[in-house]
């Protein structure tokens, strides 16, 4: 890391950028800093030094390559044990308004987040491969920065997105180390559940009780499978169904109840924007094309 981007030492505990703050640290003789929490996501990433932090009071000795995420409200603590020695890290703040935001563009962005609060563990253990390719993230944002190059504010949001998704992707797969095989067979139980199960309601959270996966891990099998969100799939396999049923002169009435849909008006809205008419304008024009006997 080019010492120019490096950052000089501040116990200084809140945030005063709107969205995100990034530093590297690289330093000696630093004093302990007495427990704390935040208002905000803290991720930490350390490189070297001979250093502990204390989460809640449990104490977690560091190594090379690990990454700790603290969220809001959680006391911690470093402590520094030599305090001579070269203390490296990164870290990066991040507000729970900007997560909402992104939260809203894909749940993909949060698992993270979401998983720590609900497993309570806070350190994830990055191979020498998988964190030299999570510091050039790093690096590439802190240095972007730092500049004064054309877009760089459009670019500095990159950055940020890629290195929060990237964060979510390892630590998903470090948790979700399957077979392409387990992924395939899992992927076929859920396609037969969820057409068994079609005319009743179904949710992601239904889909993963019944399996006894989590949900992040139901959408990203259906996703790498099909391309669809799993609401996608169920919408789309009851429309067709729906079609179908009309094709066999089921009443539109009692088609669209007994394939899963609560709401006429939803179905027809859902219906229309898939077939581009409406299901009365469907059966008519599919009962003109029959060949008369």
């Amino acid at each position: 890391m080019k010492k120019q981007l490096q950052t000089k030492f501040s116990n200084r505990q809140y945030m005063v950028s709107k969205d995100f703050e990034i530093y590297y640290y690289n330093d000696k003789n630093l004093q302990n800093v007495k427990s704390h929490s935040h208002d905000y996501y803290e991720f930490y990433f350390f490189i070297d030094g001979n250093v502990s932090i204390y989460i809640d009071e449990k104490n977690y000795p560091l190594s090379y390559g690990d990454m700790i995420l603290i969220p809001p409200g959680v006391k911690h603590r470093m402590e520094i044990q030599q305090s001579e020695a070269s203390y490296q890290r990164f870290i990066f703040w991040i507000t729970q308004d900007y997560c909402n935001q992104l939260m809203k563009l894909s749940p993909d962005y949060c698992y993270l987040m979401q998983h720590v609060a609900l497993t309570k563990r806070y350190i994830y253990h990055y191979d020498v491969i998988g964190f030299n390719s999570l510091q050039s993230k790093i690096y590439r944002l802190i240095e972007e920065i730092h500049s004064q190059r054309f877009g760089k504010s459009a670019k500095i949001q990159l950055c940020v997105n890629d290195l929060i998704l990237h964060l979510n992707r390892s630590v998903y797969e470090m948790e979700n180390p399957e077979t392409p095989k387990e992924s395939q067979s899992l992927y076929l139980n859920l396609i037969s559940y969820i057409e068994e199960h079609i005319e009743e309601e179904l949710s992601l959270d239904q889909l993963a009780q019944a399996f006894f996966v989590s949900k992040f891990h139901i959408s990203h099998v259906m996703k790498e499978n099909i391309g669809l969100s799993v609401h996608q799939y169920i919408l789309k396999k009851r429309l067709q169904m729906c079609r179908d049923a009309i094709l066999a002169d089921t009443p539109i009435s009692e088609a669209y109840l007994q394939c899963g849909f609560k709401d006429y008006s939803n179905f027809y809205r859902a219906f229309k924007k898939e077939y581009g008419i409406s299901p009365k304008e469907y059966k008519e024009i599919n009962y003109q094309n029959i060949p008369k006997s």
